[in-house]
């Protein structure tokens, strides 16, 4: 989102690291949040081959978890504040939201991950509503030409909730637990990810041509061989091991083609800068 900023005008380097830093509060929340609820319903016990699960691992006590997810949330929202001081009251909405959407996702009486919408949620906060929302704390103001921008970003982000149920499958079967692996099986849940992951790289190129963004934004290409080992063995995998190995290798394919994204737009913005 501030590449984007930086494509158009010139940038705040405060504000930036101020959102990246709250984005990432949230972010940490959100994963704390999950870590305690789950424990809180099942001990843990059925979770603990993932790698984050580090209440029944013994690394931290139930009581740090929670606090901590208090303390991310906590100064997330003093971040917030700031900001909001700087460049108007939108972002104070957008934060709000992004912050229950982080605690319902796993928490409350009817957790959204639950009830098939997690994808959905994932999809648009950790997409277009944080890129926008990066871009307005630059600009104050957004474009459709940035929501279009940001498809990328959310489809990969999609992507690693759906290598995540793919690999909750049989847990989430017998907690009663609704996602589209659990509704339409583990075949669909392969191939929507197969449409995720590949989408993701398809809506840059739609983009370039559209001069969305620009021409060296197919730098992000330069990920597209470790999409290709990605699926390859997510059609393969058996073991919640292997599936462990590539949730987190979306996770990074994520960010690899997130910063090769944005360092592309940067990179524009200085050859072509007066």
């Amino acid at each position: 989102g501030t590449a984007l900023a930086a494509y158009v005008d010139t940038v705040d380097v405060g504000l930036f690291a101020l959102a990246f830093i709250g984005a990432v509060l949230i972010q940490v929340g959100t994963n704390l949040a999950d870590e305690y609820t789950d424990h809180k319903h099942s001990g843990g016990a059925v979770k603990y081959l993932a790698p984050h699960k580090v209440i029944e691992r013994g690394l931290l006590s139930e009581r740090s978890v929670f606090l901590g997810m208090i303390v991310s949330f906590g100064f997330s929202v003093i971040i917030g504040l700031y900001i909001v001081s700087q460049v108007g009251w939108p972002i104070l909405i957008i934060g709000i939201l992004s912050m229950l959407a982080g605690y319902l996702h796993s928490s409350g009486p009817a957790p959204l991950g639950n009830w098939a919408l997690g994808e959905l949620t994932v999809f648009i906060f950790m997409g277009p509503l944080i890129i926008m929302a990066s871009y307005y704390v630059q600009i104050q103001e957004v474009t459709m030409d940035i929501f279009w921008a940001s498809i990328p970003v959310a489809l990969l982000v999609t992507a690693i909730l759906q290598a995540n149920n793919l690999r909750d499958f049989d847990e989430d079967i017998e907690e009663n637990k609704y996602t589209l692996v659990t509704l339409f099986g583990s075949s669909v849940g392969f191939w929507t990810y197969v449409a995720l992951v590949f989408g993701a790289y398809l809506s840059i190129c739609i983009n370039v041509l559209n001069t969305v963004v620009p021409w060296h934004s197919l730098l992000a290409l330069c990920s597209l061989p470790w999409a290709f080992i990605l699926v390859r063995r997510l059609r393969t995998a058996e073991t919640r091991l292997v599936f462990n190995t590539i949730l987190i290798g979306t996770a990074r394919l994520h960010l690899y083609t997130g910063v090769l994204l944005a360092l592309g737009i940067v990179l524009y913005t200085m050859i072509n800068a007066d």
